[in-house]
């Protein structure tokens, strides 16, 4: 009776789990089919709705969204501006290797999502974006010859700037601002075109040495124009009026300095003093 009263004992016990289990059991399924069929689309992002793997045609918005769960799938493309670097290779116009790198600044167009997703893919920027850029750079280097292409960086990078932006916005996508980071040539064509650029700074600054010089030379000539001038000037107003009047006015000078006494010697030779003494003077009356 032990025996049979602990196998019952057992059993209800197995039974009360069960009846525990299945509830628990439903409630955890229910609570993964809700949290897979909810999903949130963050700031900066729309998202395509696959349903068995077809695209919805509306883009979803940003906030909490929910599907069907194992039928529908979500993806999330980023809308914001993107940059985007590319190292291109091309041909100058006169044969020269050129590698470029170009960055660019895109987005694509928030409600053209779907379509983005359906007629590119989500790896759109490998399969669209960076053949054209090639494609472009290749079309505009062409144009140039090499030293054209340092020399007319910008007006190289706008044509590349228009050439994308036409072909981009036909797919959807905005390119707001390209740059070209770099140009980089042959070995050979780099030491050539530093050759040629240090042979131009040294013909500019002979030629700039050569302009000093002769503005200094002019100035030199004008200053001794100047001078010769001004002695002839000064000679033309010399007469023989003032010549007298400088010496009536030297003689004036002299005289106003003069204290009285009459020079003790001339030339190194003394004078005589022919002035009569009081005692001389005296005798000679008696």
């Amino acid at each position: 009776m032990d025996f049979l009263g602990g196998n019952m004992k057992e059993i209800e016990e197995n039974l009360g789990y069960r009846r525990f289990l299945k509830p628990a059991i439903i409630v955890l399924v229910c609570a993964i089919i809700l949290f897979s069929s909810a999903y949130t689309i963050k700031a900066g992002q729309r998202g395509v709705l696959l349903t068995f793997g077809k695209a919805d045609t509306v883009a979803k918005d940003e906030g909490l969204h929910f599907k069907f769960p194992f039928v529908q799938k979500i993806v999330k493309m980023d809308v914001r501006t993107q940059k985007y670097e590319a190292d291109l290779s091309a041909a100058s116009k006169d044969l020269q290797d050129v590698k470029t790198m170009i960055a660019i600044n895109f987005r694509i167009i928030s409600d053209k999502v779907p379509e983005i997703y359906t007629t590119l893919g989500p790896d759109y920027i490998d399969n669209v974006i960076y053949p054209l850029e090639q494609e472009t750079n290749k079309e505009i280097t062409a144009q140039y010859s090499a030293e054209e292409l340092i020399t007319n960086r910008n007006e190289v990078k706008e044509q590349m700037k228009a050439k994308l932006v036409d072909k981009l916005k036909k797919r959807n996508i905005i390119v707001e601002e390209i740059s070209i980071i770099n140009f980089e040539f042959s070995p050979a064509f780099t030491q050539a075109i530093e050759a040629k650029v240090t042979a131009e700074q040294l013909k500019l600054k002979a030629e700039k040495d050569l302009e000093r010089i002769k503005i200094e030379k002019e100035q030199k000539i004008t200053q001794a124009q100047a001078e010769a001038e001004s002695l002839k000037l000064q000679k033309m107003e010399i007469t023989k009026e003032l010549v007298d009047l400088r010496r009536i006015e030297m003689m004036q000078k002299a005289i106003e300095k003069w204290d009285g006494r009459m020079p003790q010697a001339t030339s190194g030779m003394p004078f005589i003093d022919v002035t009569p003494k009081p005692e001389v003077q005296q005798s000679a009356y008696e």
